[in-house]
């Protein structure tokens, strides 16, 4: 992964988290298929991106030690 600081993972896990909790609230069943679809898999893609995020963030506090 590019070296980020460990302020811009932050931020950008904060940002990540409040994007997915907004997803997660979204009531699927007034979607169409295609739309209810996209909701999953951009949910998953949330998911991936915040667990790689942690990861890094390990990584660096492991580092720093």
């Amino acid at each position: 992964m590019s070296d980020f600081t460990s302020k811009e993972l932050s931020e950008a896990h904060r940002a990540l988290l409040s994007t997915l909790q907004k997803c997660e609230n979204i009531d699927a069943t007034k979607l169409g298929k295609s739309q209810q679809t996209l909701l999953e898999r951009r949910i998953v893609a949330l998911k991936i991106a915040l667990t790689l995020i942690e990861k890094e963030q390990d990584q660096k506090e492991i580092g720093e030690k």
